[in-house]
């Protein structure tokens, strides 16, 4: 199987990337080939680095040249390639998979993909707060609202809490403030980034703080995960949960990777 065919089976072009534990379990429904190649590394051309496959250029499903604009992308994409044993995995390329993404859909739908982004701002995961039990209330206000206080003084708008799942309606300046942000943010790469931290966090908030520098990856990841992981702290946690969590965790560092590097 060649580089070519290999990403048109097993790239993911689109605006817009499926839930990553979905995909990782078809991707592993499907046979996996063989590895093709001995070597993958990078090639400086034209002001931008490639991922080389002994040599030859890769392509994106859409027959655009996987390569980009950043260095340390495409060394870990060079790395993801050359990690495949016998059989390459697309479950285990992460990053290769988002960055096809990105270069086949996010480039050309960089408006759709913004307003996604300030749609889930709308609804935020951080806006929406227990009521009760008082440990996960007061962890809550602990861990979230400096977060969310940063973000609204980055803004300069305020946003509305909730409690448990009764809808709040933004303020249509607070929006509009989240619109001006969302508009920084570089296309096509720190914006498929973007677009996955807060498809894996729910929270455009939490995305914007870790892309500001207001919060590291780890902060936000555990941010993320407040409330699933109170209930871990007094159920337990099953395996297959614990496997899930694995996988998204992986998707969420190469979109953390795309978002800061890209």
């Amino acid at each position: 199987m060649s580089t070519d065919d290999f990403l048109a089976r097993f790239g993911s072009p689109g605006a817009s990337q499926p839930d990553p534990v979905a995909a990782a379990q078809q991707a592993m429904r499907n046979p996996l080939p063989a590895r093709f190649y001995k070597e993958a590394g990078v090639l400086e051309r034209d002001g931008l680095f490639h991922v080389a496959l002994d040599g030859k250029t890769a392509r994106t499903p859409a027959r655009k040249q996987l390569a980009v604009t950043s260095r340390p992308v495409a060394e870990a994409l060079a790395v993801e390639w050359q990690a495949q044993a016998e059989r390459i995995d697309p479950a285990r390329m992460p990053l290769t998979r988002l960055v096809n993404s990105a270069l086949d859909g996010v480039e050309d739908q960089q408006e759709a993909v913004r307003a996604e982004i300030v749609r889930y701002a709308g609804s935020d995961a951080l806006c929406y707060r227990a009521g009760e039990p008082e440990a996960l209330v007061e962890r809550q206000n602990q861990i979230w609202q400096p977060i969310l206080g940063d973000i609204e003084a980055l803004i300069g708008a305020r946003f509305l809490l909730a409690e448990g799942i009764v809808f709040a309606q933004q303020p249509q300046e607070t929006l509009a403030a989240v619109t001006r942000q969302v508009a920084k943010i570089p296309a096509p790469l720190a914006l498929a980034g973007a677009h996955n931290v807060m498809t894996l966090t729910g929270s455009a908030i939490l995305t914007l703080a870790l892309a500001n520098g207001r919060i590291d990856p780890d902060a936000t990841w555990d941010a993320a995960h407040l409330d699933e992981d109170y209930q871990i702290g007094i159920w337990g946690q099953d395996e297959e949960a614990a496997e899930r969590r694995i996988i998204r965790r992986r998707e969420f560092d190469a979109a953390v990777l795309l978002l800061l590097k890209g």
